[in-house]
């Protein structure tokens, strides 16, 4: 695709981990930057130095990167920096900011206001109860000198003269407007080397070239106070698009009690990043027809700003999980089992008595079932460890010790004549299936083999887990389990 002079930009806050907001958001900007051949930025906005900290722009950075989401220029994920627009951290650019405050304060477009809290406080509550929307109207507009006594108190606000009406086209939203009088003579800064972040924002997007601002919809009413910046420092507008909020399926703002709300909890319950990206992906956009598995390649080829939606998108983790299991599935066996192995809790040693055949046999026996990788541990744990389990449980509906007895007794017996070389799944399968058939009752045969090899009332089929524990083991624990009914007898 030929080159062209779009720049996106994400600008996340290392005051916490990677938000699924921040990271779909950040999915947009890099689907569109690849879609019209843009470049797209990655800045660290720091200036709240009392709850930034380098283990959240980690976070925040390894979990891009783990979601395959790639920037062109920026704070790189082992905490270097590439560009020509940099620095890329807001805690580097102070120098940058100062010289942009001084101009709009030599050109009296912003100034010092030394209004007190209290002094502030005592205002809101007369807008209030005149029902007039809060806004500061500084008296202190054209004063040079601090008021005696208040020189530590100041801070510096724009001066907002405006009076026509704040239009801007929304690439997602068509039109918005704002009454630029709501707005009063807003803060920018707390000092010239202080600034704060809509003043911060607006250098940073002019200085890195930014031509297309996509971001949260919460950003919007930041939107008419940049707007008013640009326009006293004599700087272009971007373009701007605000993507949906993020519900949880209450329709309420997602927070931690609809679940998991960073994608490093995501990681480690063991989602796959593709599907974690499909699944971001069209939280809010919706390409046309009715394809929901997508590739990454597909979801960059189709993304447009035009087909985002207006209204906010659910984060359903029921659809998430049903789509992380079809990425599960559609792994090979191979991939499969080199992931659920990072996730599997069994001592090396064990697994070092298994070949590679063996694990992936076992561990595929829950491929097809579990939702997470995560899920693999209680899914297998028992093909490694037989678990502890009372005799009753092996019992069926009203059968009692001796009726099982005699039926694992049978069993015991059919299974130790299978040679070695015919021990299979297709083999296993029809020696059960003629035994349920001559006992006509298929859970009389079925459940008690199914706890005796697995411990457990639910499990893969017994035959698929007697197939990958090999005949050795799976006639051990049907002896185990006679075992156990003859002491129960005594």
């Amino acid at each position: 695709m030929t080159p062209s002079t779009h720049r996106v930009r994400i600008a996340p806050s290392p005051t916490g981990g990677l938000h699924v907001g921040t990271a779909r958001t950040a999915l947009f900007n890099c689907a569109y930057a690849l879609n019209v051949g843009g470049a797209f930025v990655l800045r660290i906005e720091d200036t709240d130095t009392n709850r930034s900290e380098k283990k959240w722009e980690q976070d925040i950075l390894q979990g891009l990167e783990w979601l395959g989401i790639q920037w062109d220029e920026g704070v790189m994920s082992d905490g270097s920096q590439k560009g020509g627009y940099g620095p890329y951290r807001q805690s580097e650019r102070r120098e940058i900011y100062a010289t942009f405050l001084q101009k709009l304060l030599r050109n009296n477009g912003a100034f010092y206001c030394w209004h007190t809290k209290q002094e502030l406080q005592s205002e809101q509550r007369l807008q209030m109860q005149k029902k007039e929307p809060p806004r500061h109207l500084c008296s202190y507009r054209d004063n040079v000198a601090a008021p005696k006594g208040q020189s530590e108190n100041s801070i510096i606000r724009l001066r907002n003269d405006a009076v026509d009406p704040i239009i801007f086209s929304d690439a997602i939203r068509g039109e918005v407007r704002f009454q630029p009088q709501l707005l009063g003579d807003f803060s920018i800064a707390r000092s010239e080397n202080d600034p704060l972040y809509n003043f911060a924002v607006v250098i940073d997007d002019h200085a890195m070239k930014i031509t297309d601002v996509i971001r949260g919809e919460d950003h919007i009413s930041n939107t008419p106070k940049q707007y008013l910046l640009q326009k006293a420092l004599g700087i272009e507008h971007p373009q701007y698009a605000h993507v949906p909020l993020l519900l949880g399926t209450d329709r309420s703002k997602l927070s931690k009690r609809h679940g998991a709300t960073s994608i490093n909890e995501y990681r480690t319950q063991g989602y796959i990043a593709d599907a974690l990206f499909n699944f971001l992906a069209l939280l809010g956009w919706r390409p046309q027809g009715d394809q929901e598995i997508m590739s990454r390649q597909e979801i960059v080829e189709l993304f447009s700003l035009q087909d985002v939606q207006t209204s906010p998108a659910i984060f359903d983790t029921t659809k998430l999980d049903w789509m992380n299991g079809v990425y599960i599935r559609n792994l090979s066996k191979q991939e499969f089992t080199v992931r659920a192995l990072s996730y599997l809790n069994v001592p090396q040693k064990t697994l070092s008595q298994y070949s590679q055949e063996q694990l992936e046999t076992i561990l595929g026996l829950e491929q097809e079932r579990i939702k997470t990788l995560q899920e693999i541990q209680e899914g297998v744990s028992f093909m490694f460890d037989l678990p502890e389990y009372e005799p009753s449980l092996l019992w069926y509906k009203e059968s009692r010790g001796e009726q099982t007895q005699k039926v694992l007794r049978s069993l015991f017996d059919q299974l130790s004549l299978i040679p070695e070389h015919q021990w299979s799944t297709a083999a296993l399968k029809a020696l059960l299936a003629e035994s349920a058939e001559k006992a006509d009752n298929k859970g009389a045969i079925f459940h008690p083999v199914r706890v005796a090899v697995s411990g457990r009332r639910s499990s893969p089929p017994p035959f698929d887990i007697m197939s990958a524990l090999g005949k050795q083991e799976s006639i051990r624990r049907i002896q185990v389990a006679l075992n156990k009914l003859s002491r129960q007898q005594l």
